[in-house]
């Protein structure tokens, strides 16, 4: 790097955009890394060529995606069904940065409230989706098919967006 050239900040380099049939191989690289029981890549080709419902993102930087996440927008409610990081890029609160994105999408979708199941056991995603607004609802006893883990239930209430639509930067879904 030359002298003259400025310091920038990884995190504004951030892209989001839609998830393509072709993003499906780094996707199962991150769902491995993040998951005991990964998608497969049928369940990913499903999404997003069958379920009108699925709304995808990845999340990439310099090109490459780090990160992705998904959710059913559904009447005015919608569920997260998968947010994850590759392994490299987590703590830098960019899981954060991937929550809010999807978070604005979805009211802009006209989206009211947004829900999601987390294990009990992890409380650093936990602690993000509170920080996030998103409040216990309830749990799902043995949620988890890999080891019967309960489910913390949790559901967030989402802004409702003006006339200006999303924030600049923001992946369309529609």
């Amino acid at each position: 790097m030359m002298e003259s050239e400025p310091v920038r900040d990884q995190s504004t380099e951030l892209v989001f955009r839609l998830m393509k049939l072709v993003d499906i191989p780094d996707i199962l690289i991150i769902e491995r890394e993040a998951f005991t029981m990964p998608w497969t890549e049928e369940a990913f080709r499903n999404e997003l060529t069958h379920n009108h419902f699925a709304k995808y993102m990845v999340m990439e930087l310099h090109g490459h995606i780090i990160g992705y996440a998904g959710m059913w927008a559904i009447v005015d409610e919608a569920h997260v069904t998968n947010i994850a990081l590759l392994e490299a890029y987590r703590g830098r609160k960019w899981g954060e940065r991937l929550l809010d994105e999807l978070m604005k999408t979805a009211a802009f979708l006209g989206m009211k409230s947004i829900t999601l199941e987390v294990r009990v056991s992890n409380e650093v995603a936990q602690n993000l989706y509170r920080k996030k607004g998103f409040r216990p609802a309830g749990t799902r006893k043995g949620y988890y098919s890999d080891n019967r883990e309960d489910a913390l239930i949790m559901w967030a209430d989402l802004p409702e967006y003006g006339e200006q639509g999303m924030m600049e930067g923001s992946v369309d879904l529609k």
